[in-house]
């Protein structure tokens, strides 16, 4: 029982570093999606 429990409490750790990291305004798919629209812009303003 006690490994069930600290089982699931890793796995909640987890989640809640993941999405806190990943999510929010200044998270890493948000720095991803602002990245990805510079590189296109810069590759449309590129003459053939």
């Amino acid at each position: 029982m006690r490994a069930l429990l600290m089982t699931l409490l890793l796995i909640v750790t987890a989640i809640v570093l993941f999405t806190s990291i990943a999510g929010g305004e200044s998270g890493t798919k948000r720095q991803l999606e602002q990245a990805g629209g510079a590189f296109a812009d810069s590759l449309r303003r590129l003459s053939p």
